[in-house]
Parts: structure tokens; sequence; C-alpha cells
């Protein structure tokens, strides 16, 4: 039963999730990441790839920060390095406190958990630049559990300060195909994930201490349209530390 409630979800949530969840400004002009390891081809060993959410270690070419809520604090790793707009909006926005105080709007237990809208219904927010900016997929980074990602709606551009966090544990490396995706990244995805969001979303952090706080606010009760019950907040958002250039 698991099982296909998270398939029904999966396809619900690429369709219609972010759609209703985020800022569809369609009119940025902001570039998306020109970093050449994103960039798709034949020729790329997958498996040579730096796989940075693998290493719990924090480098210096990244951001920490620790996400505290009243369910508990999550820490962070970003990679402005891969997806630089997308940390940008992400670091500013914390820096200026826009996310304190803001709920996890909408959850869903085996799924995810998503947050970053003043609105705090899945209609508002905006980036750090007014307007709605681009995707930022990657090839080294995945929807493996634990990871942070930013909301976006189909329209292009449409990306603005909602974000969520993988939580669901089921394993999801069946159907993954060697030689597309890194052997180790199939491994990863025992233990969790969402692989059809992959090359459409932009995934620019990863958890690397409270996942039992992730999926805490995951278990709560909520209502038919998935927002809890009874609001989960985000207190702040405090940077721990800032990548060195």
């Amino acid at each position: 039963m698991i099982k296909k409630r998270i398939l029904g979800v999966a396809l619900l949530f690429s369709v219609t999730l972010f759609i209703t969840g985020c800022n569809t400004s369609s009119t940025s002009t902001t570039a998306s990441s020109t970093n050449k390891t994103t960039e798709t081809s034949e020729k790329v060993d997958v498996n040579q790839l730096d796989l940075p959410q693998l290493d719990p270690e924090v480098k210096e070419n990244e951001d920490l920060v620790e996400l505290q809520t009243d369910k508990g604090n999550i820490k962070i790793k970003l990679f402005p390095e891969i997806a630089p707009k997308a940390v940008e909006n992400f670091i500013t926005h914390a820096k200026k406190g826009y996310y304190d105080g803001l709920t996890f709007h909408r959850v869903i237990n085996d799924f995810m958990i998503q947050g970053g809208d003043p609105k705090g219904d899945g209609t508002g927010g905006e980036s750090i630049w007014g307007e709605g900016f681009a995707a930022e997929p990657s090839n080294q980074l995945y929807h493996i559990r634990g990871a942070l990602a930013m909301a976006q709606s189909q329209e292009p551009n449409s990306i603005g300060s909602q974000f969520y966090i993988v939580q669901n544990k089921d394993d999801m490396s069946d159907g993954l195909l060697k030689g597309w995706v890194p052997d180790k990244i199939i491994e990863a995805y025992k233990n969790g994930g969402y692989p059809s969001l992959d090359g459409t979303y932009t995934v620019f952090g990863q958890v690397i201490e409270g996942m039992d706080v992730v999926d805490k606010i995951a278990a709560v009760k909520t209502d038919e349209n998935d927002k809890p019950e009874t609001a989960v907040k985000i207190k702040t958002i405090k940077i721990l530390q800032e990548a060195k250039s």
C-alpha cells in the first residue's frame, strides 16, 4: 500500500504540486548555471563525477546552514558551485530573515516537506531578484533522501522562495539505469528518495544532520490539502559557514 501511494503521489507531485506551491512568474531573465559539469553528454562517465551529497564533510566550497524549527534543528550543506542561483537566493533570504516564522505548508509523509511561502498556502513567495529564475538541474545532484531542492511550476523561470526536503525512506533504486545514473547514487536511492524528479528540479543542498527532525515533521497530521493541522514553523535559518570562492 505504501509504494502504491507513493507512486500515485509522485505523479500528482510532478504535475500539480509545484504549480500550486510556488511563485509562477515567467518573466525572469536571470541566467541558469554555467557549470560545465552539469552539461549532459554521451561521453560523460557519470561514475567519475564528484557527488558532494554523499560526503558528510562540509568542504570549503560549500555553505552550511541550520534550519531551526519548532520540531528541532536540521543542518544542511549547500552547493554554490553547482547550483549558484538557488544557493544565492536561499542564503540571501535566510540572512534577511525572510524565512523566519514561515511554516511547512505542505507535508506528505513518505515523500517530502515543503516550506518557504510567506502566504502559507503554497501560492506565494518570490526570489531575491523579485522575479522567478530558471532551474539548475545537474548530473552531480539527485533527489536522494535528505536532498534540499527548489519548488517551481511548469512555467519556465518560475522558481521563487519555496523549497522542499525529500523525506521518503523506501528503496527507489529499482529501474535506475547504470551508466545514466552513478552507481553510488543508485546505492543511495536504496535508502530512499525520489528519482522521478531528477533532471527537472534544482537540488542545491543535502541534510547532513537532523533527518529525524524531517521525519518528525513529515509524520504530523495533515488535512485534505496536505497542510499540517497544527502549524510547523521555521524559527530561523542560521548561516554556520559560507563557501570560500
